[in-house]
């Protein structure tokens, strides 16, 4: 099964029959567009993390009840924000080697992991926030039933 996964990711090497310069040039701005994927990453992570430090200080400002959560998603940003620095490092010195070469490899594994990446964050976040949102209705629902219980005892005792 591994086996044949990898061979669906492996890519074949091309005849590189353009103009080297040009390529190299594409290969700087496809290193530079991962890198700034992953700044956006990294700094969503941190704007996020800021955000409910911030929620600490005020906390009836924001209204944000589960920092845990939050923590655990501003640390999913930040690491998908480095694995795609890294991966596009990675990929700037392959693709570096393979012109030498003449040759090129297309990018399948970086395309299929940033977007299997970025729908497992995005599921993930939307399974945080619809159960933070269950929670907090539960919340206001029990409130809601004692404050009813506390006036019934209280009309019981007039």
């Amino acid at each position: 099964m591994l086996s044949r996964f990898s061979r669906l990711l492996r890519t074949e090497a091309l005849a590189n029959t353009g103009s080297l310069a040009r390529d190299l040039l594409a290969s700087e701005r496809t290193f530079l567009a991962w890198t700034r994927t992953g700044l956006g990453f990294i700094a969503l992570g941190i704007a996020l993390e800021k955000v409910e430090a911030f929620a600490q200080l005020a906390p009836q400002l924001l209204q944000l009840h589960n920092t845990e959560d939050t923590k655990i998603a501003a640390g999913a940003l930040v690491g998908s924000g480095t694995l795609c620095v890294a991966h596009g490092t990675t990929r700037y010195f392959g693709s570096m080697r393979d012109l030498r070469s003449g040759v090129f490899r297309p990018n399948k594994v970086g395309v299929i992991g940033l977007a299997v990446g970025s729908l497992g964050l995005a599921f993930a976040g939307t399974l945080l926030v619809l159960q933070s949102d269950r929670k907090q209705h539960h919340e206001r629902d029990e409130r809601k039933d004692q404050r009813m219980a506390a006036s019934g005892a209280s009309k019981s005792h007039s």
